[in-house]
C-alpha cells in the first residue's frame, strides 16, 4: 500500500499483479475502477485452496484403503488424526496467498462482495460445490471482522443447489435380483470393489449372506416388480473393517443393506453380517463413533442416498460421519440460525447437578447442548482451561468406539440477549465472563462446545424399573469398557456424565478428566498394618497422582446395593486392579480390541 499527496488530498493505491490500481480517494473507498479480473483472481487462490484440500482428503481415504488392505491399524489412526488437522492448515495456507498477492486489501470489506459473486461463477460445474462455499467462508471469517458475517460477504445461505448433481461416474450401481438370481448379485457385489485381499471362503459369505437376506424379508415378504439393489461406488473404512453400504427398494419400502468386510489372521476377507435394518444402520452411523473415509467424487450424493434409508439421520449427522466435519459445522449453524427465527422459546440452564467445569445449557425446543468453560473451578478440579481445551482435542482425533459424543467447536458464537433466560445471562456474566461478551443486543460466545443433547444417566435411571433398568446398568459397565479398548479412562465415573441416546446406548459426554489408561498406575489398596491404620483419617497409604485404585469405584457405579451386585455380576473385574493391569498390556502390545458397531448376535457365524 502506498499514500500518494495530490492536490491537498491523500490518495490510496495497490500494486496488484504488477499495475497500481486506485483505491480510495478523499470520498472513501472506490472500487469501481478496479477490473473485475482481479476479484477473479482473488476467487481462484480460494478456489485452489480448496481444491487442495480436497484433494488431499480424497488421498487421505486412499491411504485409508492400503492401511485396511495391509492391516495397518496404527498407521489408520495417525491418517485419521492428519486428516482432521488438515483442513485449517489450508485455510491458513490460503489467507496467506491472499495476503501475500494483495498485500492489507484482502481485509478489506468492501471487496468481498465482488470476490464472492466471481467465486460462484468458479463452482458452476463444481462437484463440491457445497463443501467449497464452507472452505470460502472458513477463509473470509479469518480475515473480516465479525460484523461482515453477512450474506454480502459469505455464504451465510447456500447459493448452489446440489440436489441432482452426481460424479463423473455414478455415485452407486444397481444389481437386479429377480433377473440374475440373489447368489449372482452377492457375488457381483462382494469382488467388485476390488481389494487386495482374497477372500477366505467366498462361497460361505454368500450362502450366508442369502440366509440373513431371506430371514430379514420375513415369511409375508413379496417381491415387487422394482425390486433391486443399490451400492455406493465407494466403500467406507473405519477402524478395522471395509463396509458395503447400499440399500434395497422393494415397492415403496427403502432398507439398508450393509455389508462388513473384516480379515482373518491371515489377511483374508470374510463378511461379518448384514445390516438391513435402519435401527442398526443408524448406530452404525452414530455421531458417537469415529469418522469413515469414504472417496466421494460427489459428497452431496452420498449424503442424498444415506439419507434415503436413514431419514432420522440430519445431513449434519452424515456429512460430520463421511469426515465432512466443517461442512456439517456450516449445516448445523445455518439450522440454529434458521430455529431461532421460527421459535420463541429461551436458551435456559440444563436440568441435573451443574457441572464444575462447563456451564451447560440448550434450548427446550432444539436437540443440542451448550457448553462454555467457566473462568475459575472449585476445588477438587485441578485443571487449566487450555488443559481443558486439549482434553476435548483428543477427543476429536481419538477412536470414539461409539461411546463418546462427537462435539461442534465454534468461535463468535452470537444468541439474541432477549431468547436467554435472565438467570442463565446472569450466570454466564458472572462465571464465564472470559469466553464472552456483549453486543448491542447480542451475546457473542467466543468459545463454545455444541453436543447432541441425551439424557444424564443418572436421571434417566430415576423411577426405572425391571429390564429396562438391568439393561442401563450393563450398557453402564459396557461403555467403560469400550472406552478402555479404545485407551481412554474417563477419569470422573459419576453417571451425571454419562447420557441416554435415542438408541438407549450409554455415551461419555464430560472430558476434562479423561486421559490415557496408559498413563494411570493402577493400584491395589495394601492391607492395614494395624487398627490404628484402619483409623487414619488420610489413610495408611501413600498416592501419587497417576495412581488409581479401582477397589474404591464402588459408590461411583451404585450406591444401591441391588443395583451395585447387578452391576458387578457383569462388570464385577472394573473393580480389580489386574484387569486394568491386563488392559494396559494389551494396549502397548498395539493389539486394538475387536469393537463392532453392530449387535454381536447378528453376526455370522464362520466354520
Amino acid at each position: 500500500m502506498s499514500d500518494i499527496s495530490c492536490c491537498g488530498k491523500i490518495a490510496v493505491y495497490t500494486r496488484i499483479s504488477g499495475h497500481w490500481l486506485h483505491l480510495a480517494g478523499a470520498n472513501g473507498l472506490n472500487l469501481v475502477e478496479i477490473p473485475d479480473d482481479v476479484f477473479k483472481m482473488a476467487a481462484q487462490i480460494i478456489r485452489d485452496g480448496f481444491d487442495r484440500h480436497y484433494d488431499l482428503f480424497r488421498t487421505y481415504c486412499a491411504k485409508a484403503r492400503q492401511c485396511f488392505e495391509n492391516g495397518e491399524w496404527q498407521k489408520a489412526s495417525q491418517i485419521n488424526r492428519e486428516r482432521i488437522e488438515s483442513y485449517e492448515l489450508r485455510v491458513d495456507e490460503t489467507v496467506e496467498a491472499l495476503e501475500k498477492s494483495f498485500e492489507s486489501e484482502a481485509r478489506n470489506s468492501d471487496a468481498w462482495p465482488r470476490i464472492k459473486r466471481a467465486y460462484i461463477g468458479q463452482l458452476m460445474d463444481h462437484l463440491q460445490a457445497e463443501c467449497a462455499e464452507t472452505f470460502y467462508n472458513s477463509v473470509a471469517c479469518r480475515v473480516l471482522r465479525r460484523e461482515y458475517y453477512n450474506n454480502d460477504h459469505i455464504f451465510w445461505r447456500p447459493v448452489l443447489s446440489t440436489e441432482h448433481l452426481d460424479g463423473s461416474q455414478p455415485s452407486y450401481r444397481g444389481y437386479y435380483p429377480g433377473k440374475k438370481g440373489m447368489r449372482r448379485c452377492l457375488l457381483a457385489i462382494l469382488t467388485r470393489p476390488g481389494l487386495n485381499n482374497p477372500f477366505e471362503n467366498l462361497r460361505g459369505d454368500v450362502r450366508r449372506l442369502e440366509r440373513a437376506i431371506r430371514k430379514g424379508q420375513g415369511r409375508k415378504w413379496k417381491r415387487e416388480s422394482n425390486y433391486q439393489v443399490h451400492i455406493l461406488s465407494s466403500l467406507f473404512f473405519r477402524n478395522k473393517a471395509a463396509y458395503i453400504v447400499g440399500r434395497t427398494i422393494n415397492g415403496d419400502v427403502i432398507t439398508p443393506f450393509v455389508i462388513p468386510l473384516l480379515q482373518n489372521d491371515k489377511g483374508e476377507l470374510f463378511a461379518d453380517t448384514l445390516i438391513d435394518r435402519r435401527k442398526d444402520s443408524a448406530i452404525l452411523f452414530s455421531f458417537a463413533r469415529a469418522y469413515f473415509f469414504v472417496d466421494m467424487e460427489a459428497p452431496s450424493a452420498y449424503v442424498k442416498f444415506l439419507r434415503s434409508f436413514m431419514p432420522g439421520k440430519s445431513m449434519v449427522d452424515l456429512y460430520a460421519m463421511l469426515g465432512l466435519q466443517k461442512q456439517a459445522k456450516t449445516l448445523f449453524y445455518r439450522g440454529l440460525q434458521y430455529h431461532l427465527d421460527h421459535s420463541r422459546d429461551h436458551f435456559e440452564i440444563t436440568p441435573g447437578i451443574p457441572g464444575m467445569v462447563m456451564l451447560v445449557f440448550y434450548l427446550p425446543s432444539h436437540d443440542f447442548v451448550f457448553k462454555v468453560i467457566r473462568d475459575k473451578f472449585a476445588p477438587p478440579k485441578a485443571i487449566s482451561r487450555e488443559e481443558v481445551k486439549e482434553k476435548y482435542h483428543l477427543v476429536k482425533m481419538h477412536d470414539r468406539v461409539g461411546r463418546m459424543a462427537d462435539t461442534l467447536e465454534y468461535s463468535n458464537v452470537a444468541i439474541p440477549i432477549n431468547r436467554i433466560d435472565p438467570d442463565l445471562l446472569e450466570q454466564l456474566r458472572s462465571e464465564t465472563s472470559l469466553n464472552i461478551e456483549i453486543d448491542d443486543d447480542l451475546l457473542i460466545l467466543r468459545h463454545v462446545y455444541i453436543e447432541r443433547r441425551m439424557e444424564p444417566l443418572d436421571q434417566y435411571l430415576v423411577g426405572l424399573k425391571g429390564g429396562r433398568r438391568k439393561r442401563a446398568i450393563r450398557e453402564y459397565g459396557q461403555a467403560i469398557k469400550d472406552l478402555v479398548s479404545a485407551n481412554i479412562f474417563p477419569g470422573d465415573m459419576f453417571k451425571k456424565n454419562f447420557g441416554v441416546t435415542r438408541t438407549r446406548r450409554v455415551v461419555f459426554y464430560d472430558y476434562d478428566e479423561i486421559c490415557y489408561v496408559t498413563d494411570c498406575n493402577f493400584r491395589k489398596i495394601p492391607p492395614a498394618r494395624d487398627y490404628m491404620d484402619e483409623m487414619a483419617p488420610s489413610g495408611w497409604y501413600s498416592t501419587a497422582e497417576d495412581d488409581v485404585f479401582p477397589e474404591t469405584f464402588g459408590p461411583y457405579f451404585f450406591a444401591i446395593q441391588k443395583d451395585l451386585n447387578y452391576f458387578k455380576r457383569y462388570h464385577g473385574e472394573l473393580l480389580e486392579a489386574n484387569w486394568w493391569k491386563a488392559q494396559q498390556e494389551e494396549i502397548r502390545n498395539g493389539r486394538p480390541a475387536d469393537i463392532f458397531p453392530y449387535r454381536q448376535k447378528i453376526r455370522f457365524e464362520r466354520r
